[in-house]
């Protein structure tokens, strides 16, 4: 059985946070947490892989957003 660290539950948690934003303000809150994990993991160091799932995960969500506000 596969135990996950600290580092990958907070992952987690944030990648559900972005992926279940309806709304634009929803995802503000979202980047805040993406902000969060930055400040918080670069002090002990973390696989720049991770942010970058981030950033392009926050991005396609907002891009899901604008799409259901226009309908």
């Amino acid at each position: 059985m596969l135990t996950l660290t600290a580092i990958d539950q907070s992952y987690n948690k944030v990648i559900e946070t972005i992926k279940s934003c309806k709304t634009k303000t929803q995802l503000e809150g979202a980047s805040r947490m993406v902000e969060n994990f930055k400040f918080l993991y670069r002090k002990i160091g973390y696989p720049k892989i991770l942010l970058y799932n981030l950033s392009e995960t926050l991005k396609k969500q907002y891009t899901i957003c604008q799409l259901w506000e226009q309908y």
